[in-house]
């Protein structure tokens, strides 16, 4: 028998996903969000553009000096809710390309699940942290920066022999699924479903019913683990990417 789950709508996915990775500063300029946190995730340092501003040459003039001043490129986060009419291909016009199409996907939190050896904790500990940086570090030496974003709302460290990791964040009714990471030399064993399961059965002792996650669309082995647990595809993002010169 299929589930059935009411999945997020677009507005509900941006700021699910924005609150659950929350960047270190965030400026509105008029319904354009402007998210900085050292160039950690283009997720956190990137234009959340919620509404169309009055003048479109001098919003996107002011995004772009933004992050040019911080030694960044200029990024924005495009989803069927933040998008205003004609945004993508003025942006497609003036240079920036296409990055990290995503998918969101969900499910409901039905069960039973169980912990199955999986510890979660409060906090990421620094074995947690270790797992999930050597497979997403992606940013050098912005490990501190990084926990920063994890640790910036209350969530749970899923771990898994010191080889498999996932965090999960409760939102009310919903269950963000975030940091999903196993070692390479552990793969294909299972672990990764057995962190999303303990993590499932967590969030619904928290009072949550439902759960979603977003994933890379180049992602098919996750995609199709995330399937086969019950979730579906329910819309997106993608970002445009263009690096601004600052002279």
């Amino acid at each position: 028998m299929t589930r059935s789950v009411t999945v997020p709508g677009p507005q509900d996915l941006d700021g699910l996903v924005a609150a659950a990775w929350p960047a270190r500063s965030v400026q509105d300029i008029g319904g354009w969000l402007l998210r900085h946190a050292d160039g950690v995730t283009k997720r956190a340092n990137s234009v959340l553009p919620l509404d169309a501003p009055q003048d479109l040459d001098a919003a996107l003039a002011r995004a772009e000096l933004f992050y040019g001043e911080r030694g960044l490129p200029a990024v924005f986060s495009l989803s069927e809710r933040a998008r205003p009419e004609g945004l993508d291909a003025v942006l497609e016009a003036r240079g920036y390309e296409i990055v990290d199409p995503t998918l969101a996907m969900a499910a409901p939190i039905a069960g039973p699940y169980e912990r199955d050896g999986v510890e979660i904790a409060s906090e990421p500990s620094p074995g947690w942290l270790d797992v999930w940086w050597a497979v997403d570090g992606r940013y050098d030496h912005q490990l501190p920066v990084a926990t920063e974003i994890l640790t910036g709302v209350p969530a749970g460290y899923a771990s898994l022999d010191g080889v498999a990791v996932g965090r999960g964040v409760p939102q009310g009714e919903w269950l963000g699924i975030y940091a999903m990471a196993v070692a390479p030399e552990a793969r294909r064993r299972g672990l990764g479903r057995r962190v999303l399961r303990a993590l499932l059965g967590w969030g619904r002792e928290q009072g949550c019913e439902r759960a979603y996650l977003v994933v890379v669309e180049r992602n098919a082995a996750a995609r199709a683990m995330y399937a086969a647990e019950g979730f579906t595809e329910s819309g997106g993002y993608h970002y445009r990417v263009k690096t601004i010169s600052t002279g």
